[in-house]
């Protein structure tokens, strides 16, 4: 059982009290430790991990709520819960206010002991669940092992304990919505809705509509009301992408919102107030359009609290090959097929590609290679002929002119399929000097 494995430790400078903790919470399965001071507790805390302190309000010294600031200053994950032969509301006010999570005046039943132990104790394994499937969920599609990913994640997880706005900054292709919803999905925001806006996909003359909503007759066309995005979204996400291209008179509206969490329906002079936390993105330099002055500066800083700074593919190493690997499994178990196998040749190609789509890119052309592929193998001779050819670019190095035209023109005839018509039309010669070529290098 869950209980048992649960440490308790029990501070009161009554024995009386603490024989009367230690039996009940034994008999219930629970590991019970006792001190007889908040002193000694520090010390036991110091060196034993526990996960409810149980603390008397009033002892010599040092009182309860000493106690309870300490373990809220030191061990964040530890319950804590007050009991008091002296009962009175502020007590009970500041020792919540600290960081006891429940109250329990003397005398009390074993009954209502348990009860509140209980009661402390799931919340807290709730609690630790939650944390614990962040671990499986934080990345939300996300994959990645390099440093620069790493860094990604660490940032995720410190945002969602907030609910600061976040600024997520990259390349086109790069993962920005997939961050996005792995910080709302990771908050407290989470049982709350997450709504994306593309910021460019909606026209400028509809925006204002959608993000705020209208009321019936503000436009032709509008014959209901409707709620706008952050509307919907209130209590949890709204997701801003390229937000560079706001507008701005969208700017100025953002900018209200933000400060001061109130809006008005296109149409409508009554002012509404949502609780709504935004994540605005762009591929495009945002510090670059507030110095050009087409970016309002203080819209700039009010989103810019939490940046994440999404690294290009190109820059992500070995991280390629990973993705690559899940890409592959996942589009051939879609299909229901074993998933084809890259050859050296192939994946030294991948890692050489810059990769100017980034993960969408990839993502996209491994999709495409295992929809039409039909053997188990992918070799550079599947790939777009531009990514044939990019390796040939990273072997030459201090070789020979020689060396690197006949290693180049091998490239290309793999790349080709042997295709020596169409390898000489890539080269740039006729077929005939091809095969003079060929014979000079003695690959003919």
């Amino acid at each position: 059982m869950q209980e048992q494995r649960m440490t308790i430790l029990a501070v009161d400078d009554s024995p009386a009290t603490l024989e009367v903790i230690s039996r009940h919470l034994n008999g219930a399965g629970y590991q019970i430790h006792t001190c007889g001071s908040v002193e000694e507790a520090g010390d036991f805390l110091d060196a034993v991990s526990v996960d409810l302190v149980i603390t008397d309000f009033k002892m010599p010294k040092s009182s309860g709520l000493d106690l309870i600031k300490y373990v809220r200053e030191n061990f964040k994950d530890t319950e804590i819960m007050m009991i008091t032969g002296y009962p009175s509301i502020s007590g009970a006010v500041e020792a919540m206010r600290d960081g006891a999570g429940e109250y329990l005046a003397k005398p009390f039943t074993g009954e209502e002991l348990l009860a509140v132990v209980r009661r402390i104790l799931d919340k807290q394994a709730r609690r630790r669940a939650v944390h614990a499937g962040t671990q499986e969920i934080a990345t939300h599609g996300i994959i990645g092992e390099c440093p620069e990913m790493r860094t990604v994640f660490d940032l995720i997880r410190k945002a969602s304990q907030t609910s600061a706005n976040v600024f997520i900054s990259g390349e086109s292709g790069t993962g920005k919505e997939l961050v996005a919803r792995a910080v709302h999905y990771n908050s407290d925001r989470r049982a709350s809705a997450f709504v994306p806006v593309n910021c460019t996909a909606i026209p400028d003359t509809l925006l204002e509509s959608e993000l705020f909503g209208h009321v019936k007759g503000a436009f032709t066309g509008a014959r209901d009301s409707r709620a706008g995005f952050f509307e919907i979204a209130n209590g949890g996400t709204i997701f801003l992408d390229e937000i560079g291209d706001a507008s701005p008179s969208l700017q100025a509206k953002l900018l209200r919102v933000m400060q001061s969490k109130e809006f008005c329906m296109v149409g409508s002079s009554r002012t509404r107030t949502v609780d709504t936390r935004i994540i605005a993105a762009t591929h495009q330099n945002l510090r670059q359009l507030v110095q050009q002055g087409l970016f309002r500066e203080d819209l700039f800083y009010r989103i810019h609290v939490i940046e994440i700074r999404l690294p290009s593919l190109a820059e992500r190493g070995n991280d390629i090959l990973l993705l690559a690997n899940h890409f592959l499994n996942k589009f051939a178990s879609d299909m229901g097929r074993p998933a084809p196998r890259l050859t050296d040749e192939a994946l030294t190609a991948l890692m050489h590609y810059p990769w100017p789509g980034n993960v969408r890119e990839l993502e996209n052309l491994l999709q495409r290679l295992v929809i039409i592929g039909e053997g188990d193998d992918i070799d550079i001779t599947d790939l777009p002929e531009t990514m044939r050819f990019t390796i040939s670019r990273h072997r030459f190095g201090e070789k020979t002119l020689a060396e690197v035209e006949a290693e180049h023109i091998r490239c290309v005839l793999a790349g080709t399929g042997d295709n020596k018509t169409r390898a000489a039309e890539i080269l740039g010669i006729d077929r005939k000097t091809l095969r003079e070529k060929l014979k000079r290098l003695g690959l003919g």
